[in-house]
């Protein structure tokens, strides 16, 4: 049985550096992200993405994210394989659980989910996961 879960995360700190920039093409950076998340899954996260922007206002974004805390108060930590983009000032993405990522009580867990950047820096997240 599918378990849905909702919560938020607010950005704890950003590091992005650019590893490819010439004229005439996309600019490639990684960012190392920090995440603190509340609601149905409680903890910190640490992200990697790699980044690509084709302009000044358009991104698109892959990444892995470990988290370690709890998820509706199993405790335990599991990855999460990112897929987003951001225009328009907001961020988007999809993800799924990484399979045999989860430890301790979230051994086993399986699903996806993904989130959506707020205009107070937050993000709203989904999780629909089975374990």
């Amino acid at each position: 049985m599918t378990t849905k879960s909702k919560g938020t995360y607010q950005i704890t700190g950003w590091d992005e550096k650019p590893y490819s920039e010439k004229k005439g093409q996309a600019k490639l950076t990684a960012a190392h992200v920090t995440n603190t998340f509340s609601g149905d899954i409680e903890g910190e996260g640490k992200a990697e993405y790699l980044m690509a922007y084709p302009s000044e206002t358009y991104a698109t974004f892959v990444g892995l994210q470990q988290v370690v805390g709890s998820v509706k108060g199993r405790k335990g930590s599991f990855v999460l394989e990112v897929h987003g983009t951001f225009a328009n000032g907001q961020a988007k993405a999809d993800w799924t659980v990484v399979p045999e990522s989860g430890t301790e009580e979230l051994q086993g867990i399986k699903g996806e989910g993904g989130f959506v950047s707020t205009s107070d820096g937050g993000v709203d997240l989904t999780l629909d996961y089975t374990i």
